[in-house]
């Protein structure tokens, strides 16, 4: 009733139908009213009472590779300049989510390192009271230069992709060059006390499927943690069920050389399963978005680079511009409420796997996944 209702009419008509209601409602509007009261008091509280504390940011759409599952063979149309969050923007948005309740913020691109401003902008995420940690997801490509400065400013938490431990491989899925400079940041950033530094791996059947003991022994005798991702479906990556290597057929594969790797315990919020050969140093943890996903708990939200508030990374039609609110002069109380009723509005949970890879949605890169 409540969702046809919001769909049907404007939020506040739906608010006043649901109070004229009858004066002895059954259990059913209760639930809805105490909905509503959870609507008008915190507005990173969505109707299925999860509560969200970490925003992913996207500070760009350029990346200097052009991984298979992330970006189409022909390429993406980038925003222009003009259309980007700027560095003032961006701190405005993450202030006001702050204060709200977000309490780590993650940047992201296409690739986050490309900017150039990436430090101050780091720096200036800092300032913000409430924010317990500030991370940021990174191909590694230009690290070895780069991660001083980022920590100097500031950076809690960082996670660097690599798909291969095989310098043919590694070319073959980014189109680039560059293997031995990722594996160099990998070091690096062991070196300079981030632990663990997190290592993110997309798992694709054919692809890098027979690699994964070889990655789990990397954790032997660092603090690394290696999380398996479920090649997931975007615009343009030619997604196939059978090129997707679920959770458990992972973990059969681990275990026919590590029989005692087992779980770990997880938070409430986590959406990697965490695993362990007992005895090694890092772990291992499993994103199983495909097969076993998390939705139930989820507590993200994301903005785009262009400005868009996405709720879900699978909810292609969800997208909210507050980048033209800002620019557009909208008050913070007015932004709160564009805010409030984008998360209000979250769904559930995705659609599942077979349905999603029918579904429209942005490229990975242009998403900040």
């Amino acid at each position: 009733m409540f969702r046809k209702i919001y769909v049907g009419r404007n939020f506040s008509d739906a608010i006043n139908a649901l109070r004229n209601a009858s004066t002895n409602p059954s259990n059913r509007i209760q639930e809805f009213r105490e909905k509503l009261n959870t609507y008008s008091n915190d507005i990173l509280t969505d109707s299925f009472k999860r509560h969200h504390t970490y925003l992913r940011i996207s500070i760009t759409e350029r990346c200097n590779l052009r991984c298979t599952y992330c970006m189409p063979v022909e390429g993406v149309k980038l925003t222009a300049k003009g259309g980007i969050l700027t560095t003032e923007e961006i701190i405005r948005l993450a202030a006001l989510f702050t204060k709200e309740g977000i309490c780590k913020i993650r940047l992201t691109g296409g690739e986050p390192t490309v900017r150039k401003d990436v430090v101050d902008i780091i720096a200036e995420l800092k300032k913000l009271e409430n924010l317990e940690q500030v991370a940021i997801t990174t191909n590694g490509l230009t690290l070895t230069r780069q991660l001083p400065a980022l920590q100097r400013a500031g950076l809690d938490a960082l996670n660097i992709s690599l798909d291969t431990l095989k310098v043919d491989r590694f070319e073959q899925f980014t189109r680039r060059k560059g293997w031995a400079k990722v594996m160099a940041s990998i070091d690096l950033a062991v070196q300079l006390g981030y632990n663990p530094v997190k290592v993110n791996c997309v798992v694709m059947r054919g692809f890098n499927d027979d690699e994964l003991v070889d990655f789990v022994d990397m954790t032997k005798d660092r603090p690394l943690d290696i999380r398996f991702i479920e090649y997931m479906p975007f615009y343009g990556n030619e997604w196939k069920e059978n090129k997707m290597v679920s959770f458990n057929e992972m973990k059969k594969i681990i275990r026919q050389t590590y029989p005692e790797f087992q779980a770990l315990p997880n938070k409430l919020n986590d959406t990697s399963k965490a695993y362990q050969v007992p005895g090694f140093v890092g772990q291992v943890g499993f994103i199983t978005s495909m097969t076993h996903n998390f939705c139930s708990s989820c507590n993200r939200l994301r903005i785009t680079a262009d400005g868009n508030l996405k709720v879900c990374l699978f909810e292609g039609d969800s997208e909210v511009s507050l980048r033209d609110a800002l620019r557009n002069g909208t008050s913070e109380e007015d932004l709160k409420e564009i805010i409030r009723k984008a998360v209000w509005g979250k769904k559930k949970q995705h659609a599942g796997m077979f349905n999603l890879s029918q579904m429209e949605n942005r490229p990975m890169i242009l998403i900040g996944g």
